[in-house]
């Protein structure tokens, strides 16, 4: 199974934002991350995953660990999404035939790799002038 960490950040909401992942497979990590200007952070959060599962391929196995309860919800279908559907529309793209699993994880609690990827997405938020 691979395991895919993900977080989005944003300086304002809407603002300068920034994704990031890290997906781990076989002790090997993909580190990714970018940024966008005039943004929010459900868009920056709902990106991160998105380009995270275009490197699970159709019936692979992935656990995304990410620390926003929008996009948990809203992939598992719990809650509705009202917002944001062009992304939804992607998202459901590149989940199809992926075997997903997700947990929350509290952001800002030592969890290693939330804290990597937390730190990655908000220097690029950052690094927009």
């Amino acid at each position: 199974m691979k395991i895919l960490y993900t977080d989005g950040s944003c300086i304002g909401n809407p603002g300068n934002g920034g994704w990031a992942f890290i997906l781990i497979s076989d002790e090997i990590e993909i580190h990714m991350s970018e940024c966008e200007k005039s943004t929010t952070n459900n868009k920056m959060e709902l990106r991160a995953v998105i380009e995270g599962l275009k490197f699970i391929k159709e019936k692979e196995k992935c656990k995304i660990y990410s620390d926003s309860r929008y996009v948990i919800n809203c992939a598992t279908n719990m809650w509705k999404r009202k917002a944001n559907t062009e992304l939804w529309l992607e998202y459901d793209e590149v989940a199809k035939g992926k075997i997903l699993e997700f947990e929350w994880v509290k952001s800002h609690n030592g969890n290693e790799y939330n804290e990597k990827v937390d730190k990655m997405a908000l220097n690029e938020a950052r690094s927009i002038i």
